[in-house]
């Protein structure tokens, strides 16, 4: 379970780094609001990715998809994007715990 959630956060945060130059050059975002949301963010999922051996993490990652939801208040692709990420963050988790049961027989 934990490389499929790991794939997800690393996926997540190369397209959270590239909404930054659309947030900026597309909406007009100012520079420094954009690079400290969205790379913080795409910076929070690196780091969750490496903590996922942690039990807390997972929970902490939902709260993640959460928040780059939001992110669609100024980036509005992102509500989209956002919420397929976090369909693919439950989808690893029920998948994941579905291998483990299997191996655990």
């Amino acid at each position: 379970m934990r490389r499929l959630l790991a794939t997800v956060l690393v996926c997540e945060a190369i397209v959270i780094a590239l909404a930054i130059p659309v947030a900026v050059a597309v909406l007009g975002v100012d520079g420094a609001t954009a690079g400290g949301v969205c790379g913080g963010l795409a910076m929070l999922c690196v780091v969750l990715a490496g903590l996922l051996r942690f039990g807390w993490a997972v929970p902490a990652g939902g709260v993640l998809q959460v928040l780059i939801i939001a992110t669609g208040f100024m980036v509005p692709t992102m509500f989209f994007l956002g919420a397929l990420f976090g369909a693919l963050w439950v989808t690893a988790i029920w998948l994941g715990r579905k291998a483990e049961n299997a191996g655990a027989r």
